[in-house]
């Protein structure tokens, strides 16, 4: 019975398993309401219309075998088609099949033979009693050789309508991969689509996403450049505005305001730099100045340059990983940041933890001390611009690009990113792949 959980998972979740399911059970009633309607419709009035032709048929059957009856003649009766004959008389007594009973059994059971006996029976002039009924010898096995024979067709037409089921709804398949690549941000490739000049409604629908994804690509491409058009026509003024501020006379009647505004202006740099460094990363091939790195030595340069204190447990025998050192050193820098940002109420330094894997790898991980987030919040982290304020308050810094740069950062290396809550705090996790030794330096 190890079949029957697959035929229910196939009948609740395939389409075609179920179209040609239902094509067969259409198919088997439409054969019974036919064969019965028949059957009815020939059962009305069949016997009145072909009494006459039995009785005539009857009386030549009896005049061949002659009378008195001949033993031969009835032997080639019974030879040439499929009866039985019963002889019985003064003088001649014979049976074509002595081991049955004189009467079939099945017209005896339901007493018919009684009602038809004038069409199934002849007497003779000489007193002899000649029966006639079908061989049931004769019949045995057809019903049997008709019933495989169904069955074959049957059989063979469920396979043709599922491979004619599949064939139609293969454009289902193809939409299912178009909007998983669509999903993924691969707008490259649209979804084919069969018969373009005379499409079906699969075609329709396939067409309708295929312009949809388009439009998509159009506004995320839009956004890009809108992005990369602001980041890069802020820089010169943001530059402009910084030196005029650092020309200020260092007064003391001014000197506040100048600081405060230098700390915005480098805010604003930063900002600037982190949605110029987010666009290139998401491109689809993100351009990466890849490099052995010891990834050891790297961590702890990073940590000890915060001039906060980190914890740190780093493994001394760290695979050298083929990485682009600038981006490391970002994604470094941007996971301790924020762990040192929400470590300051806490009575623990963050823990920064790099070890290999089973793969050949590096996991690293920073861990944090302080209130953490909800964990419905936890999906939401690594999004751009998304801060959770019910945990994270505005001047604690950020304006949510550093944990979305971590994560550009660690998928354009071939590696994966991860949030948790740790209670207390937050650990983020980042693996990162062994090198290929073919990839390009």
């Amino acid at each position: 019975m190890s079949w029957l959980p697959r035929v229910r998972h196939a009948l609740a979740h395939s389409l075609r398993v179920r179209l040609v399911a239902l094509f067969v059970l259409l198919a088997l009633a439409m054969a019974a309401v036919f064969v019965g309607g028949m059957q009815y419709a020939l059962s009305i009035g069949w016997r009145d219309a072909a009494r006459p032709l039995v009785v005539d048929y009857v009386d030549k059957l009896a005049a061949e075998i002659g009378s008195p009856p001949s033993v031969e003649r009835a032997q080639a009766l019974v030879q040439r088609l499929p009866l039985r004959v019963n002889i019985s008389g003064p003088v001649v007594n014979w049976h074509s099949q002595p081991d049955l009973p004189d009467f079939p059994q099945r017209l005896r059971d339901s007493n018919r033979w009684s009602q038809e006996e004038h069409l199934l029976e002849r007497k003779t002039a000489d007193g002899h009693r000649i029966q006639f009924a079908l061989s049931a010898a004769a019949w045995h096995d057809r019903p049997r050789f008709v019933g495989w024979i169904t069955l074959s067709l049957l059989l063979l037409f469920t396979a043709l309508a599922y491979r004619r089921v599949r064939r139609l709804l293969r454009p289902l398949d193809d939409i299912r991969a178009g909007a998983l690549r669509f999903g993924a941000g691969d707008f490259t490739q649209p979804i084919a689509v069969l018969h373009p000049q005379r499409p079906d409604e699969l075609g329709e629908l396939a067409g309708t996403i295929n312009t949809m994804a388009a439009d998509i690509q159009q506004m995320l491409d839009a956004k890009r450049s809108l992005l990369l058009a602001i980041s890069h026509e802020l820089r010169s003024p943001l530059t402009r505005a910084r030196l005029n501020t650092e020309l200020l006379p260092e007064t003391a009647d001014v000197q506040a305001s100048r600081e405060a505004l230098l700390r915005d202006l480098a805010l604003m740099r930063d900002l600037v730099t982190d949605l110029l460094e987010s666009e290139r990363l998401s491109a689809r091939h993100a351009a990466l100045h890849c490099e052995a790195v010891d990834l050891r030595l790297l961590a702890q340069d990073v940590a000890d340059g915060l001039g906060q204190p980190v914890q740190q447990d780093i493994a001394v025998d760290l695979p050298v990983l083929q990485l682009d050192p600038t981006r490391m050193r970002l994604l470094l820098r941007n996971l301790l940041d924020n762990a040192l940002r929400h470590s300051a109420e806490a009575l623990q330094a963050p823990l920064l933890r790099l070890s290999a894997n089973a793969q050949g790898g590096v996991e690293l991980s920073v861990r944090d001390f302080g209130s953490g987030v909800p964990s419905e919040q936890l999906p939401q982290l690594a999004q751009a611009f998304y801060r959770p304020d019910a945990a994270r308050r505005r001047d604690d810094g950020g304006v949510g690009l550093g944990l979305y740069l971590c994560k550009l950062v660690a998928l354009a290396h071939g590696g994966s990113f991860s949030i948790a809550n740790a209670s207390p705090g937050l650990v983020i996790t980042v693996t990162l792949p062994p090198s290929n030794p073919n990839h390009p330096t």
